[in-house]
């Protein structure tokens, strides 16, 4: 096929070109015939320039022309002039090319949707045919602002001295939490792989291997149940450093943050971050990832009401439980039905109910307020700071799920009052810091790592895995934005004897550690360095970075919600044939 290759792009011809002659290579963006003239948009990656065709200049070329349809691609060679209609809105709209010769390159059928911006298709249409949804410009500009952020991150460590090390894909199964894929070995029949959840351990044994600073942009793979921020395969910024504290580790995951949003955005952020404790953030905010950018901080009630005549409150205060409120400014107009609605939002995250006062002109209105007595519900008041016209939302409950309700309801008021709106564009940087070492599974009884198992505790809390483990507290940080946690990390356990009994603590046998973890413990007997480091969501920083709230927005080639890759048909079935060769069959169901 005979075809001439562009000159220029289609998104950098300007009036400083009028009178050149240009090839452009493209896809058909859109058409409009006007008076006899036919226009076309022309677009590529770089944007769109307008074409036209005069049949008074060239009938033929304009009958030519009238077969043209869209996401057709076509070579074009022509002469830029100015626009008698000029279009300000895209950086090429004063220019268009008067098009002296053409031709199709490929063919298109009609596409199932417009391949413009906000379009209104179904997800799963454009997951199936993502080869055209990905032709989109605003999804085009996610990429392009992924690949700056990439180089980015590339140079800034490259310039702090670290080592780009690949980590395996295959390696063996130690299960962090969420469950593994794993891929059956065809040479050793009945033995498996797993995809790394995270390059944890490898990293680790980096840092007894002496390498000191290393950093890795790497996929990873978790096998649970997704949400509309969750993919089963991800990417991250994976860093590790040797010889450093807490603070090493903050410092320099600010200095990305800042650099990054300098080279994409040409924002400066202010440095050092803000840092607030775990129980800090759960009770003035209900979330351990906490958005700052506005306020409605919550109020303890416990004090308030741990006498109270009114048994729903008293009774869970005495049972070690927790009462606390958030005060819904301006919200004291909200109806019965809208209430009856944040109810049922709140009973999403745990809540049995909820309670609420109107603080009105003409008095308090609530239904709980005839158990109340004056004196308590003026110090409700006070506690929340609350005025006329403002709802007093309360929950009652164990202590993390009483907060992490709040915490709920505190988004959906910012969502419904156009808080959120107000607050868009802004940037809200912060460290979670001082976690619990362990969380305890309220049905079992059993310790699970809030973190991950290799997080070290800190120093004044070692004595406590002896005697109370539940009260330790790990030497772990998250980096939270705007209520989204970008990334987490720790100081790791550089002592075999404690990374041991932290196996222990979590219900390990030592013969099921060292069939797990065996290679590490023994590497930390040769020497470990003290070490620490964070793996930073890639996929969450260009979400920040790109203003969408959808994870899919930021990944080429993204599964659902259910897992699936709607446009290759994964995961699929194979041939009994391969399966013989891995030493597997199906169970029958």
């Amino acid at each position: 096929m005979k075809w001439k290759q562009r000159t220029v792009n289609c998104g950098e011809l300007r009036p400083g070109n009028d009178g050149k002659l240009v090839i452009l290579n493209g896809w058909i963006h859109s058409r409009r015939d006007l008076g006899g003239m036919i226009f076309f948009d022309i677009r590529d990656r770089w944007g769109i320039t307008q074409i036209v065709f005069e049949p008074e200049i060239n009938a033929a070329l304009a009958e030519k022309a009238k077969s043209l349809r869209s996401e057709f691609v076509l070579w074009i060679e022509g002469t830029v002039r100015l626009r008698e209609n000029p279009n300000p809105n895209i950086p090429t709209g004063l220019i268009e090319i008067a098009v002296g010769e053409f031709g199709v390159i490929n063919k298109a059928k009609l596409p199932p949707f417009d391949i413009a911006d906000n379009i209104d298709t179904s997800e799963e249409i454009k997951l199936t045919h993502r080869f055209l949804d990905l032709r989109r410009h605003s999804l085009q500009k996610n990429f392009i602002i992924r690949n700056q952020a990439c180089q980015t991150v590339h140079k800034y460590f490259a310039d702090n001295d670290f080592l780009e090390i690949e980590t395996p894909v295959l390696m063996k199964s130690t299960p962090e939490g969420a469950r593994d894929f794993l891929v059956p070995s065809r040479i050793n029949k009945g033995k498996f792989y797993a995809l790394p959840q995270s390059p944890q351990i490898f990293k680790q044994i980096l840092m007894i291997a002496g390498f000191e600073k290393y950093v890795q942009i790497v996929k990873c793979f978790r096998d649970e149940d997704l949400r509309s921020d969750r993919q089963p395969e991800f990417t991250q910024i994976d860093i590790e450093m040797s010889f450093v504290e807490r603070k090493d580790v903050l410092s320099m995951a600010e200095g990305l943050m800042k650099q990054l949003w300098k080279d994409v955005l040409g924002v400066e952020i202010e440095t050092p971050f803000a840092r607030m404790s775990f129980r800090d953030a759960m009770t003035r905010y209900g979330s351990d990832k906490p958005d700052l950018r506005f306020g409605l901080e919550l109020a303890s009630l416990s004090d308030i009401v741990a006498d109270t005549e009114f048994k729903v409150f008293s009774a869970v205060v005495k049972s070690g439980g927790e009462v606390a409120a958030l005060n819904a400014k301006g919200c004291a107009d909200y109806s019965r039905k809208q209430i009856d609605n944040l109810t049922e939002f709140a009973k999403k995250y745990g809540a049995k109910g909820l309670a609420w006062i109107k603080v009105k002109a003409d008095g308090i209105q609530s239904p709980i307020a005839k158990f109340l007595s004056e004196d308590e519900l003026d110090s409700i008041i006070d506690a929340t700071n609350a005025k006329e016209g403002d709802l007093i939302l309360i929950s009652s409950d164990k202590w993390m799920r009483c907060y992490t309700i709040l915490g709920a309801l505190r988004l959906e008021i910012a969502r419904q009052t156009g808080i959120m709106d107000r607050v868009k564009g802004q940037f809200s940087f912060h460290w979670v810091v001082d976690f619990p070492l362990f969380e305890k599974d309220e049905e079992t009884g059993e310790f699970n790592a809030m973190h991950h198992p290799f997080t070290t505790p800190n120093d004044e809390d070692i004595d406590k895995l002896d005697t109370a483990p539940d009260k330790a507290y790990a030497r772990a940080y998250d980096l939270v934005v705007n209520g989204a946690e970008l990334g987490g990390g720790s100081i790791r356990i550089h002592d075999s004897n404690i990374q041991r009994k932290m196996f222990e603590l979590l219900g390990m046998s030592a013969e099921e550690a060292d069939a797990k973890f065996g290679f590490l413990l023994e590497a930390l007997k040769y020497g470990a360095p003290p070490h620490g480091g964070i793996a930073l969501g890639l996929d969450r920083i260009v979400m920040t970075l790109a203003g969408t709230a959808n994870i899919r927005d930021v990944i080429a080639f993204p599964k659902t919600t259910s897992g699936l890759s709607l446009m290759d048909g994964s995961p699929s079935e194979v041939d009994i044939e391969q399966l013989k060769e891995l030493g597997l069959d199906l169970l029958k169901r």
